[in-house]
C-alpha cells in the first residue's frame, strides 16, 4: 500500500472497492442535488414564500445541512447510499461530525471555484483512489460498501 494511505484498500490489491466508483459518485451527486431541491421546495412554505427571492441561497444551506448530517450519520449521503458507496477517513474509519463538516466544507470551496471543481473531478476519475481534492487534503477515500 502506498505510504499515507496504509488503512485504506490497495486500488491495485483490492480493485473492488473502487470499481465503478467515479460514476456512483456522480449518480449520487445527482439524487442529492434532486434531493436538496425537494427538500428546499417542502420549506419555502415555512419561509412565508419569502424563500422563494433567495432560493439558490437556500438551497445552498440545505444542501450544506443535509450533506453534513447524512454524512456524519452513516459516513454516506441518501444518494450515496442508494449507489452502496461510502467515505472513509485517512484512519479507514467512517466519518464522524467534525470530519463530516470538513468533508462538506471542502465540497461547498470546489464549487464555488470551477477551475477547483473540474480539477477534482478530473482526479476522481484519473486517479486509482477516484479520490477528489476534499478527500486528497483530508486523507479520505470513497469506496464501495462492504
Amino acid at each position: 500500500m502506498t505510504q499515507g494511505f496504509a488503512n485504506h484498500p490497495d486500488p491495485m490489491r483490492a480493485p473492488q472497492f473502487y470499481a465503478s466508483v467515479p460514476s456512483k459518485r456522480l449518480i449520487a451527486w445527482i439524487i442529492d442535488v434532486v434531493f436538496t431541491v425537494v427538500l428546499t421546495l417542502l420549506v419555502i412554505p415555512f419561509t412565508a414564500f419569502i424563500g422563494i427571492f433567495f432560493f439558490p441561497v437556500l438551497v445552498m444551506l440545505i444542501g450544506f445541512a443535509y450533506r453534513t448530517l447524512t454524512i456524519a450519520a452513516s459516513s454516506a449521503t441518501w444518494g450515496m447510499r442508494i449507489m452502496s458507496i461510502e467515505l472513509r477517513d485517512e484512519q479507514g474509519a467512517r466519518f464522524d461530525f467534525v470530519k463530516a463538516l470538513l468533508h462538506t466544507l471542502g465540497y461547498s470551496f470546489s464549487l464555488a471555484f470551477i477551475l477547483i471543481q473540474v480539477v477534482s473531478i478530473v482526479m476522481m476519475v484519473g486517479s486509482a483512489r477516484g479520490q477528489s481534492l476534499t478527500d486528497l487534503a483530508l486523507g479520505s477515500v470513497m469506496i464501495n460498501r462492504r
